[in-house]
């Protein structure tokens, strides 16, 4: 058994972290709906989140700490992700905003740039593809 096995690639415990940002999310107005919980099940897939490690996220997501991306890209990525979960049930709350900001934050915004990000966002989101949203995200308004 490698080193890596015991305690996993940079790459995967941060799509742990992320995973478990995006359980929070799900989990913060209320248990986790079926739209919610298919959602998951694809990010899971999409991270590359195994169903033990998957189950675990689901019991503890606090247990998972955020790393943030080098890339400017890699956390609109990120972000988007968290947008697509609170948006499965087609509705944003309070409280998923405020934990949206901390993980924004998080991943390796600044506190203004979460905040304008996030208004932005929420302004133009609606299910759309990463691409379009990226798109929409710089466009001058």
């Amino acid at each position: 058994m490698s080193f890596s096995d015991l305690f996993g690639t940079g790459e995967h415990l941060r799509n742990l972290g992320h995973f478990a940002a995006i359980v929070n999310l799900a989990a913060a107005d209320g248990p986790i709906n079926a739209k919610e919980e298919a959602q998951l099940k694809r990010f899971a897939t999409k991270l590359d989140i195994a169903e033990e490690e998957y189950m675990k996220v689901l019991q503890n997501p606090n247990a998972f700490p955020i790393h943030p991306n080098n890339s400017v890209e890699g956390r609109l990525e990120r972000l988007y992700d968290l947008f697509k979960i609170i948006y499965s049930d087609h509705d944003i709350e309070e409280q998923e905003v405020g934990l949206l900001k901390k993980y924004a934050i998080g991943i390796g915004f600044s506190q203004k740039a979460a905040q304008d990000i996030i208004k932005r966002s929420m302004e133009i989101f609606s299910g759309m593809s990463f691409d379009d949203y990226r798109y929409l995200l710089n466009r001058e308004k």
